[in-house]
């Protein structure tokens, strides 16, 4: 059996209570919690800023993960970090013209920079990125709404990424998959390459939030 890395996203949970429900999450098993942090201009949907995002941090003992969906992810990683958030991860397609300026800021800051690809950005960049990441999101939707249909031919992308970040010599980089994750798709993600899977709805909507959670952790 493999086990990998779960990280609900609490995209779809009530906003007055996702501190809750990010504990109860963790209590169900959950190995991280995974934050859509939306502003409205780089993806349609306004979601929440930092002061949620602490209430949360400080609701739980596991990793925090911050996905910034947003147009000028630098004015907003000081504040995310000293949320207590451990990774801050941003997009090559903000309006940021120094991306590795930006992941340098978040490295500093003591957080793990990461760095997202959308459905149709070049896997390419990540081999000019290696150096300075801790982890690569791929999208295996486009970003902006949960309960999107799974994009399987991201597969493929996840096996050129591992290559890309293994010749580099960052075989400690995570690759972590978001958009329609569940059960159906988990082994194929993770023989892809995957070590960090987010899943929303399939968790956040089930009766057995736990039972959701280990049928993506145990892979057989």
């Amino acid at each position: 059996m493999r086990k990998v890395i779960i990280a609900p996203s609490i995209l779809g949970c009530n906003y007055g209570e996702l501190a809750a429900a990010a504990s109860e999450l963790e209590q169900d098993g959950a190995d991280w919690i995974h934050l859509d942090v939306m502003d409205g201009v780089f993806v349609p949907v306004l979601t929440f800023g930092a002061g949620v995002a602490q209430s949360i941090c400080s609701s739980v003992s596991i990793p925090v993960d911050a996905h910034l969906m947003v147009e000028r992810p630098a004015d907003l990683i000081d504040d995310f970090a000293k949320a207590g958030c451990r990774y801050i991860t941003i997009h090559p397609e903000s309006s940021e013209k120094h991306i590795h300026r930006v992941l340098g800021r978040i490295r500093e800051l003591g957080c793990s920079p990461g760095l997202a690809l959308n459905p149709a950005t070049s896997p390419e960049i990540v081999r000019w990125v290696a150096g300075a990441v801790d982890l690569i999101l791929i999208m295996t939707v486009n970003p902006g709404y949960g309960g999107q249909k799974h994009i399987s031919a991201m597969h493929e992308k996840i096996r050129i990424v591992r290559r890309i970040l293994d010749n580099a010599g960052r075989e400690d980089v995570l690759i972590s998959v978001d958009g329609g994750v569940d059960s159906s798709n988990s082994k194929n993600l993770v023989d892809a390459g995957a070590s960090v899977l987010v899943s929303g709805s399939y968790i956040t909507s089930s009766y057995n939030r736990a039972g959701a959670i280990d049928s993506l952790k145990v892979l057989k």
